[in-house]
C-alpha cells in the first residue's frame, strides 16, 4: 500500500519519496521506528504518524508476515487519519466504493490516528483491482490508536468493494474506537456470478470469506493490542445486512450481537429478487408511457409500496434489471430470457431480458441453489433490523416484514428488533434529490448501533419493534431519535 500504487486517483508516494521526508524530519526517528517493523510496515506519506508514545500507531507490529493469520499478502501503513477525510488523500480508500450511499449533508468525524492492514486471503479469482493486485478475497482492516476494546466486522454491500462502507460505518465507529474490517466478499463486480463451479457458489463464498475475515481481524487484534476484544459487532447494508443475518443465524459464537440495515433476503420458495423484480421489469414500460393503473397493482403486487412510484423509474433504469439478471446468472444460469424477450441472445446491457422469468416454474435445482444460502432467522445473537418503507429495490413487505416473520417462527423474537424507517429508501444518496419525500437511514442505524452496544453491555434496552416516522422538522440527516418509534406503520 505504501508502493507508489495508484488507487481511484490517489497515488500512494512511493518509498524513495517516503524515506526522503523521513530522512528530513530526523534519521534517529526513522531508524527507532523501523528497527522492529518488519518488511510490510511502511509509513504513509503525508498521514504518517511517528509519535513514540504508547498511543501511537506500533509499527513493530505491523509485519506482513504475521499480523493478520491466513493472509497471502497484507501491508501495513500508520496513518494519522484513518477515516475518509485522510484516507481519501493517502490512497488507502475507494470512493467509488462508496459512492451514492450517504446523503450529502452528512457530518463524519476525522482525525483517527492508527494501522490501516490491506491484504487479500487466497483465492482463485480476480475480480477486485483494488490496491494494484486484481486478487480477490481482499480486505481492509483498521485498528485505532485509541481502542475500546470492540471489533467491528463487515461485508460490501451490492457487488462492491472492501471500502463499500468506508464512510458509512468505519469513519463513524473508529471515531468511538473500534477496531474495524471489512471484505469484499470473495468476489465483486457484474459478473460476480462466475466465480465457483455451481449455480450458488459466489453467494456461498460471501459467507466463508466473513467468517474467515472475522477470526482472522479477532487474532489480528489481540496480536496487536495485546488482548483479544472483548464484543465483536458484524453488520452491513444491504447484501451486507444480508451477511449478517445470515451470520448471527450460523455462527452466532463469533459475535456478539449485529445490526441489519435493510439485508437482502434469501428464500428457496421466496420471496426473493427473482420473486418480484421481473413483475415489476415486465409492467413499468407500460406504466411509464401511459400510466396504466393494471400495471401499477401488478407492481405493487409484487411487493413495491404504494407511494415509491416516483422512484420506480430511477430504479428501472439503474438497479431493477441488472441486480434480476446478475442474481438469476448466478442461481440460475440454464435460463435464456433472450427467447421470450423476443432478442436472438441477451448480451450484457440488453434491456428487459428477464421480464418474463417465472421463479416458480423453474427447475428444482434452481430452488435448492437458493436455498443453499437462504436465511432462517434461527439468530443466536441480539440483532436489530432497520428498513425504510420506501425502499424501491428490496421492497419492505417482501423482504424485512418476512425476516421479521422467520425470526418470530424460529422463537429468536425476544432478541430482534425490527424498526420500519419512514420515508427510506434503498440507498441514502437518493435523498438529495427528493429531500421532501424521503429520509436518510444512516442516523437511525448509528442511534440502533449504539443502542444494540449498550444492551449487550447491560447497560440499556433494545429499542421497540415498529414504525418510525420522519420527523416534521430537524436535522434528519444527521439525527434520528429511536425514542420516537411507535408500534404500528401509518
Amino acid at each position: 500500500m505504501g508502493s507508489g500504487v495508484k488507487v481511484s486517483g490517489a497515488l500512494r508516494i512511493p518509498c524513495t519519496r517516503v524515506l526522503l521526508a523521513v530522512l528530513a524530519a530526523g534519521l534517529a526517528a526513522f531508524v527507532a521506528a523501523w528497527a522492529g517493523g518488519g518488511a510490510g510496515a511502511q509509513l504513509a506519506d503525508e498521514g504518517q504518524d511517528t509519535g513514540s508514545d504508547s498511543r501511537s500507531c506500533r509499527l513493530q507490529d505491523a509485519r506482513a508476515e504475521g499480523l493478520v493469520p491466513g493472509a497471502e499478502v497484507q501491508d501495513g501503513d500508520c496513518l494519522r487519519d484513518l477515516t475518509t477525510a485522510g484516507t481519501r488523500r493517502t490512497g488507502h480508500t475507494d470512493p467509488n466504493d462508496w459512492e451514492g450511499l450517504h446523503a450529502s449533508g452528512t457530518r463524519n468525524p476525522s482525525g483517527v490516528p492508527g494501522l490501516q492492514v490491506d491484504g487479500y486471503f487466497p483465492d482463485g479469482s480476480a475480480t477486485n483491482t483494488n490496491n494494484g493486485w486484481a486478487h480477490d478475497a481482499q480486505f481492509v482492516i483498521r485498528f485505532p490508536n485509541r481502542w475500546n476494546g470492540k471489533l467491528v466486522i463487515t461485508g460490501a454491500p451490492g457487488v462492491r468493494e472492501q471500502y463499500a462502507n468506508d464512510f458509512i460505518i468505519s469513519d463513524w465507529v473508529l471515531a468511538r474506537g473500534y477496531a474495524f474490517a471489512a471484505t469484499d466478499k470473495g468476489n465483486t463486480g457484474t459478473a460476480f456470478y462466475r466465480d465457483g463451479r455451481r449455480p450458488g457458489d459466489a453467494v456461498a463464498e460471501w459467507h466463508r470469506r466473513v467468517e474467515q475475515l472475522a477470526r482472522a481481524a479477532k487474532a489480528a487484534a489481540e496480536r496487536y493490542y495485546g488482548r483479544a476484544p472483548r464484543r465483536t459487532y458484524v453488520t452491513g447494508i444491504s447484501n451486507g445486512g444480508y451477511l449478517a443475518r445470515y451470520a448471527l443465524e450460523n455462527t452466532p459464537g463469533l459475535y456478539d450481537g449485529g445490526v441489519d440495515w435493510e439485508g437482502t433476503l434469501f428464500r428457496a420458495q421466496g420471496p426473493n429478487l427473482l420473486t418480484f423484480l421481473p413483475p415489476a421489469l415486465r409492467n413499468y414500460p407500460e406504466y411509464r408511457a401511459t400510466g396504466s393503473e393494471e400495471a401499477r397493482r401488478a407492481i405493487i403486487r409484487a411487493g413495491f409500496a404504494p407511494g415509491s412510484e416516483f422512484l420506480w423509474d430511477y430504479h428501472y433504469l439503474v438497479y431493477w434489471d441488472l441486480t434480476q439478471r446478475i442474481y438469476r446468472e448466478e442461481f440460475d444460469p440454464a435460463y435464456d430470457g433472450a427467447l421470450q424477450a423476443g432478442i436472438p441472445f441477451c448480451q450484457e446491457g440488453t434491456p428487459n431480458c428477464d421480464a418474463d422469468y417465472e421463479y416458480a416454474e423453474r427447475p428444482r435445482s434452481v430452488k435448492e441453489a437458493v436455498g443453499r444460502v437462504s436465511n432462517t432467522g434461527r439468530i443466536g445473537r441480539p440483532m436489530i433490523t432497520l428498513h425504510g418503507d420506501l425502499d424501491a429495490l428490496l421492497p419492505v413487505r417482501v423482504d424485512s416484514d418476512v425476516y421479521r416473520r422467520l425470526v418470530e417462527r424460529a422463537g429468536r423474537a425476544g432478541i430482534h428488533r425490527y424498526i420500519v424507517v419512514g420515508r427510506g429508501n434503498h440507498v441514502d444518496g437518493l435523498y438529495d434529490r427528493y429531500p421532501e419525500r424521503l429520509r436518510p437511514i444512516l442516523p437511525c442505524y448509528r442511534a440502533a448501533f449504539l443502542a444494540l452496544d449498550r444492551y449487550v453491555e447491560g447497560r440499556g434496552s433494545l429499542p421497540r419493534n415498529g414504525f418510525l416516522p420522519k420527523p416534521e422538522s430537524g436535522d434528519v440527516v444527521n439525527r434520528c431519535d429511536l425514542g420516537e418509534v411507535r408500534a404500528h406503520r401509518g
